[in-house]
């Protein structure tokens, strides 16, 4: 007789749409929160994910608790299922990379972009580089971004102007 699929029920997809996790990480994941729905309700309650963190080593003050469970208990239920443990989790497994290694990172990339060594990118290979990552852009599309990106209408972009670019939260618009 075979044994039931553990995973059946887990949209891995969707979770690491949401949290950019691997599946592996998600099954580990999924482990811990069955180790910790001892009534096996499938959900946990809210209060009890201080306790759940900590358990998993994670730190989060009560601040920061509240806040990402106000984020992810989206109907405000006080019950967290898995996919919203999930994203509890990923906040802590996923880490943003600090100011200084994005900056290096950054400048690796424009040093890639600027060819020449001249300190800055023109707005014309800018354009190609846009018309590459997305190819479903239209002139008028790229015009209105090159607009939006070259405040100044200098044509051309020096680093910090790169830098101000890639940091910039997508909320930012």
């Amino acid at each position: 007789m075979a044994k039931p699929d553990p995973w059946a029920g887990i949209d891995f997809e969707e979770i690491q749409e949401q949290t950019c996790l691997e599946v592996d990480d998600i099954k580990v994941l999924f482990g811990c929160f069955q180790l910790f729905d001892t009534k096996k309700q499938d959900y946990l309650l809210a209060e009890e994910i201080d306790e759940v963190m900590r358990a998993m080593g994670f730190r989060p003050t009560a601040e920061e608790l509240e806040e990402l469970i106000e984020e992810i208990d989206e109907d405000g239920s006080g019950a967290i299922e898995f996919p919203e443990f999930a994203q509890l989790c990923a906040k802590f497994l996923v880490e943003d990379p600090d100011p200084e290694t994005m900056r290096a990172e950054l400048k690796q990339a424009f040093r890639l972009f600027d060819k020449e060594c001249t300190g800055f990118i023109t707005m014309e290979v800018f354009r190609g580089l846009l018309a590459d990552v997305d190819p479903k852009l239209t002139e008028e599309d790229l015009d209105q971004i090159i607009a939006e990106i070259d405040e100044d209408g200098s044509g051309t972009m020096d680093f910090e102007e790169f830098c101000e670019l890639m940091m910039a939260s997508p909320e930012e618009d």
